[in-house]
């Protein structure tokens, strides 16, 4: 009988084959198939009536659904309650909605530490100030010991799109330039380092950030940003590859262009990891219209969470579905989407 794996979990290859083979089939609404980061929805007049409800019809909505269960709690640049805001503002902010609200739900184990979810919430509390959304639904539940290893957190959230604003991983044209918003790998490696108790030269730190200021500050210089996704579970890699995918397009990129630090780049050469498939939280990649990149990726240098971005690469027509690395040696090679399980329970 098939079971669950942790790579299940990956957000790679696994996770795309239970996605399409078991949920798709059963929740066939387009929306959900377009596979973004958040749904982008018209406002629905009432079923019963016909009338409209109290949003104009015009304007459009975002919507997202995410849970955390990283481990542990706590690590060096954050912890579940900052991932927890932080990345469902994110997903929203990844189809250039702005985001309002969030839901919260906590799942307790029994015994858990008060002291620890005080913590969490007063870590929640400060990520949402700082993206300037509210928390304003919550829920919480409680488990027998050993039914939900301490905490989980389940989020939803809700932003509101701007006119004009067409962002999703099917936009993506031949001829677009890609923009990395700074170095990957630190959180995947924080939290690894964290976990098992390593010890590197310098600290290690997660880069956990709302980017939707980042993203604002974007669209205010050019509204021709076709794509954007946080490169989060699967890193770099898988990500470009379900943009490729979902755009029938190529994609190629410049080795010698990924900012990765030198502590990320230590550490992943020592353990054996390859920095494009660590998870990152803080981070964003964006296919851009040529003429429109500069402004763009000027915009983001003006913001701190953007200070590091750079280009990558370019949107190519072929080979349809695929991402291409060019190497420092001056050779090109396939890179595909992750396979397995890399760094389990990163967020």
């Amino acid at each position: 009988m098939d079971r669950i794996l942790l790579a299940h979990g990956s957000g790679g290859q696994l996770s795309h084959d239970l996605i399409r083979d078991l949920f798709l089939p059963h929740f066939p609404a387009p929306t959900l198939a377009k596979l973004d980061d958040a749904a982008v929805v018209q406002p629905l007049a009432s079923a019963a009536t016909g009338a409209q409800p109290n949003i104009s019809r015009a304007s459009r909505l975002a919507f997202t659904t995410d849970s955390y269960v990283v481990k542990p709690l706590f690590f060096n640049g954050g912890d579940i309650g900052r991932l927890a805001v932080c990345g469902t503002v994110n997903d929203l902010a990844m189809v250039g909605a702005t985001p309002l609200y969030l839901s919260a739900g906590f799942v307790i184990e029994e015994g858990l530490e008060m002291e620890t979810l005080r913590r969490v919430v007063a870590s929640m509390k400060a990520s949402a100030e700082e993206a300037g959304v509210e928390v304003v639904a919550g829920d919480t539940k409680v488990v027998e010991r050993g039914g939900a290893d301490r905490l989980f957190i389940n989020t939803a959230g809700l932003g509101a799109v701007p006119p004009g604003i067409e962002i999703s991983a099917s936009n993506a044209q031949p001829g677009d330039l890609v923009i990395l918003s700074g170095a990957i790998g630190d959180h995947g490696l924080a939290v690894l380092s964290e976990r098992e108790g390593l010890a590197f030269k310098s600290q290690l730190a997660s880069d956990a950030a709302p980017l939707n200021h980042l993203v604002s500050a974007m669209l205010e210089v050019s509204p021709e940003i076709h794509v954007l996704r946080d490169p989060t579970r699967g890193g770099l890699a898988t990500t470009l590859n379900e943009i490729a995918r979902q755009s029938q397009a190529a994609i190629a990129i410049e080795e010698s262009r990924i900012p990765v630090h030198e502590d990320v780049r230590a550490a992943c050469e020592m353990l054996g990891y390859d920095p494009l498939y660590v998870a990152n939280e803080g981070k964003l990649v964006a296919m851009v219209a040529p003429h429109a990149a500069e402004a763009v990726l000027q915009a983001m240098h003006g913001d701190p969470y953007g200070k590091e971005a750079t280009i990558i690469g370019e949107v190519m027509a072929q080979p349809v579905g695929k991402v291409l690395l060019r190497t420092g040696i001056g050779g090109t090679r396939i890179v595909d989407m992750l396979a397995g399980e890399m760094l389990p329970r990163i967020c």
